[in-house]
């Protein structure tokens, strides 16, 4: 079993690596930008190391970050998502370095990065892809004359893209010729490469991911599926697990196709297998990822099965505890991203001080964050600030104990996507089960609401004004 791991990542994906290690008797040692001094997961963690004044560079520098392992005695790396997650040179040098990186090898990350690569691999092992280019683009004329030959609308995607970014869809050959460029300039600035791909536009789909679990003695097996479909400019907002749109058999076909997938690779460790489902209910591959997802945590709520410990497990070099015939999914879970953001001001980012927070509980409730009340977010980094995850014996039950929690829980001193999603939930579209990937965009109107203040709000405001009344 590994003895001390660092982390090299932030927020509540560090928070939740510590847990982890604490509950396993494991070190943790937590790295920090200046900008993070005050964070939580330099507070929770064993041992806390400054990366330097720059907000970015140190959590990017994979070997700053393999050196410090080095000298605080550490035997793995943890890299959460993000940052250098899926970077398969972080990967390499651990692995020269002599420590364990958590997560799968850097061939594997390598070649499922590449999304070309990944899709004719697939298609080598019988798993169907969305019909597109067969490696990456010239220029914009042959996007033009492949877009003709499988019709519009299409996809040009970054053939090292991931998280959403570098993705634009095209109704037509003027939108094709005028956002090639502008995914190309994306890729370069995103990803390092300027390689892009066209794939066919698959119309209202449903994104349905996979989580699988590999260890080094040849097992794998799946945790389900999660519905991934509630998302705003290819980012996702809300996760359900497992979908409340297939059936058993729909089911069972995508977690063999998944699993099918992590052996054709010689997968190991936590990872993701994502597709797109059409109207029609066939399945295409989109994409692996080879990292835990921040959605990990309703798989772990519908199973019991508590993945970054897995992930710690596998990369110690143990097999797999269970066998598919003992995973068994419970009930609905649903996670809610709670980001720093103002979904009447279309969205804007709204960092500052978080003058309140108060955190949910009761049954089947659960959060996820690295925030506190005092604590400043620091506008450098992702928007999401935390995580609701919500469990009930089914999916009405799930929504209606969503409701509530999103209604306890308070965050104030800044704007965020906490009661734009209490309008999601009174959708009849999203409670009967019916939605796609334009759902958000299908539905502006839920963007336009009077935000509720709470009692403890308004009980501080009188207070202030009496004070302030009386010259105290």
């Amino acid at each position: 079993m590994l003895r001390k791991i660092l982390i090299a990542n932030r927020g509540e994906i560090a928070v939740r690596i510590i847990r982890a290690c604490a509950e396993m008797g494991i070190l943790s040692v937590a790295v920090y930008s200046e900008a993070d001094r005050h964070a939580l997961h330099v507070k929770k963690a064993d041992e806390a190391h400054s990366l330097g004044e720059d907000p970015l560079a140190g959590y990017l520098n994979p070997h700053k970050l393999v050196n410090l392992a080095l000298e605080t005695g550490c035997d793995a790396i943890h890299p959460g998502y993000g940052f250098l997650s899926e970077n398969a040179q972080f990967a390499e040098i651990c692995a020269k370095r002599g420590i364990r990186f958590i997560g799968p090898s850097a061939d594997i990350i390598r070649r499922m990065g590449d999304k070309i690569e990944a899709r004719k691999t697939m298609q080598a092992a019988g798993i169907p892809v969305v019909p597109g280019s067969e490696g990456n683009l010239e220029n914009a004329e042959e996007a033009l004359e492949l877009a003709e030959k499988i019709g519009y609308p299409v996809m040009l995607k970054a053939t090292s893209g991931g998280g959403g970014r570098g993705i634009r869809r095209c109704d037509s050959a003027s939108d094709l010729r005028r956002n090639y460029e502008r995914v190309v300039s994306e890729a370069t600035k995103a990803f390092g490469s300027a390689e892009v791909f066209l794939e066919k536009c698959v119309e209202k789909p449903r994104h349905i991911e996979v989580q699988i679990l590999a260890d080094h003695h040849g097992n794998a097996i799946h945790l389900f599926e999660r519905d991934c479909s509630i998302q705003r400019r290819n980012q996702k907002l809300i996760e359900i697990a497992p979908s409340p749109a297939l059936t058993e058999a729909q089911r069972q076909t995508v977690c063999e196709m998944a699993v099918k997938a992590a052996r054709t690779v010689g997968y190991q460790n936590a990872g993701t297998v994502e597709f797109l489902c059409d109207q029609a209910g066939q399945f295409y591959f989109m994409e692996m990822n080879t990292r835990i997802q921040v959605e990990h945590t309703i798989t772990e709520a519908i199973t019991g099965v508590d993945i970054v410990e897995e992930q710690i497990r596998i990369a110690s070099g143990l097999p797999l505890r269970y066998a598919q015939n003992q995973i068994e999914k419970r009930g609905f879970a649903i996670q809610f991203r709670i980001n720093a953001e103002d979904p009447r001001n279309d969205f804007l980012p709204s960092f500052g001080r978080i003058t309140r927070y108060y955190a949910p509980g009761g049954p089947g409730v659960r959060t996820d964050t690295a925030i506190y009340t005092g604590y400043d977010i620091p506008p450098y980094y992702d928007s999401m600030i935390a995580k609701l995850i919500v469990w009930a014996p089914s999916y009405e039950d799930a929504i209606n104990r969503s409701r509530r929690a999103l209604d306890d829980m308070e965050i104030s001193g800044i704007k965020t996507t906490r009661a734009y999603y209490q309008q999601i939930l009174k959708s009849f579209d999203f409670r009967a089960g019916r939605f796609d990937t334009g759902f958000v965009e299908a539905h502006p109107e839920l963007a336009r609401y009077s935000e509720k203040r709470s009692k403890t709000h308004i009980a501080c405001a009188l207070a202030a004004a009496i004070a302030a009344h009386a010259g105290l």
